[in-house]
């Protein structure tokens, strides 16, 4: 992790609570990321949650995290926990 913390990348796991399933927020979080040149995927979780992985530089793993807080128009996020996991070289953003 440390070698792609030097390259100036990262990759975390964030929990997306709230109203964040059925209200388009997978899709726009996959829109956000691929503007901001982030990969990973965002997937529905059994709970109502939404999981997010997304690897990239910092400053756009960050910019997709503050993202993350608001989400789309529709959706209502009441809180959003992540972690730093290891990197993972995704080829894209994707939908799961």
């Amino acid at each position: 992790m440390s070698d792609q913390l030097d390259k100036g990348e990262i990759c975390v796991r964030c929990h997306v609570a709230g109203r964040v399933q059925g209200v388009f927020y997978r899709a726009s979080a996959r829109y956000e990321a691929q503007r901001l040149g982030v990969n990973g995927y965002a997937r529905n979780l059994h709970d109502g949650r939404v999981e997010v992985v997304a690897c990239g530089s910092v400053s756009a793993v960050e910019e997709l995290r503050e993202w993350l807080r608001k989400g789309p128009a529709n959706a209502e996020v009441t809180s959003v926990s992540c972690a730093v996991i290891d990197f993972h070289d995704y080829p894209q953003f994707a939908i799961g």
